[in-house]
């Protein structure tokens, strides 16, 4: 009888730390979405809260996709022991399945934004959900190289957008800032194909912002 009390209590215990823990992760997500929505300077107060919590709902959706990912992942661990092979192998058919739901939920998102929002206003979501890392990073590459062409200044751009596509499904910002880093590598190899030296370029490039600063 005792061990059913205290199993019981365990368990209410348990359940109750989760339900708190998915509140503190709902409001903190909330939050967040808010702030990402405010750069939109929208006037009408029932657009706000609906597009606030369309984006607020897919980080819900993301971190939902990646808990049961790690959940199985945990599993299949459990279950094959030492056996790394048919662990790997276990391991990558998940992995290969949450990227089929990360593709379909990032869909249906962009979708449901669309309704709301225009082009740009999106796009503008997608900079806040990834740092402004794209506008950032392409407006430093125009000033270490003011002389990109305009077909290469296209490919950078591309590449960026490329990036910031996957950074907003990414789980954390460690993940998100590994895509731009990812395409950042590419968009360096063009350049250095292309003719720039990226060494020498960003050492003039930090002597012009130090001058820059010192007239300010």
């Amino acid at each position: 009888m005792f061990a059913s009390f205290f199993y019981a209590v365990a368990t209410f215990a348990q359940s109750s730390t989760a339900n708190s823990d998915k509140d503190n992760y709902t409001q903190m997500i909330t939050q967040r979405s808010n702030k990402i929505v405010a750069v939109l300077n929208l006037t009408d107060s029932v657009k706000v809260k609906k597009v606030r919590d369309i984006v607020a709902m897919q980080y819900i959706s993301l971190n939902d996709i990646y808990d049961a990912r790690n959940a199985s992942r945990k599993q299949i661990k459990e279950q094959t022991g030492d056996d790394k092979t048919a662990a790997a192998a276990k391991v990558a058919d998940v992995d290969s399945n949450v990227n089929k739901q990360l593709r379909t939920q990032h869909t249906i998102y962009l979708s449901k934004l669309s309704k709301e929002l225009n082009a740009e206003q999106v796009d503008q979501i997608k900079d806040g959900m990834t740092y402004r890392v794209y506008p950032i990073t392409y407006a430093a590459y125009q000033d270490e190289l003011p002389n990109l062409t305009e077909p290469q200044k296209a490919k950078i751009k591309a590449w960026l957008i490329e990036a910031r596509e996957n950074a907003i499904d990414a789980e954390s910002s460690e993940k998100k800032h590994a895509w731009f880093g990812k395409f950042k590598g590419r968009i360096n190899n063009y350049l250095s194909a292309q003719g720039y030296d990226m060494k020498k370029e960003g050492e003039e490039w930090q002597k012009r912002i130090k001058e820059r600063n010192m007239k300010n």
